[in-house]
């Protein structure tokens, strides 16, 4: 007998490469961020909202008004949580950890109540497929939590 606890299944590997890929997109993120600055930030904001034909002037939207050195260095910060987070939950499922399992499992499931009520407001395709993809999600690290405590077959 080995105390030596069985290889994950693919499906655990997909997620960790999800994930991972995730948290490399939020580190990405972030660093954008920080390259650009909330200045060049919020005449990039104004750009965009006047190419869809919004009018907008600095002092007259939220938006733009919220976009300050310290909103921008606090949305760095929570971008890096975030990616350390998900790269964290990646390491742990590709070298099979239960608490890995536990922590995407609780994450993705937290998700699900808002994309049911997305579901309700705005049917479309990419709606559905990432509340599909978040259940499928739920379901393989459940069952491999399953299989861990049941012992090995």
């Amino acid at each position: 007998m080995s105390d030596t606890p069985p290889a994950p299944h693919r499906g655990l590997r997909a997620i960790a490469l999800f994930e991972a890929a995730k948290g490399v997109i939020a580190i990405l993120g972030a660093a954008a961020l920080a390259a650009i600055g909330p200045d060049a930030l919020q005449r990039e904001i104004q750009s965009g909202l006047t190419h869809l034909g919004i009018a907008v002037e600095r002092g007259s939207s939220a938006l733009l008004d919220a976009i300050t050195p310290q909103t921008v260095h606090i949305a760095i910060a929570v971008g890096l949580v975030y990616a350390g987070m998900r790269l964290l939950e990646a390491w742990g499922l590709w070298r099979h950890r239960a608490w890995a399992s536990w922590l995407g499992c609780i994450g993705a499931a937290a998700y699900l109540p808002f994309e049911i009520y997305a579901l309700w407001h705005h049917p479309d395709w990419l709606t559905w497929g990432v509340f599909v993809l978040n259940v499928v999600i739920v379901l393989v690290l459940a069952r491999d939590l399953q299989r861990r405590r049941r012992g090995p077959a």
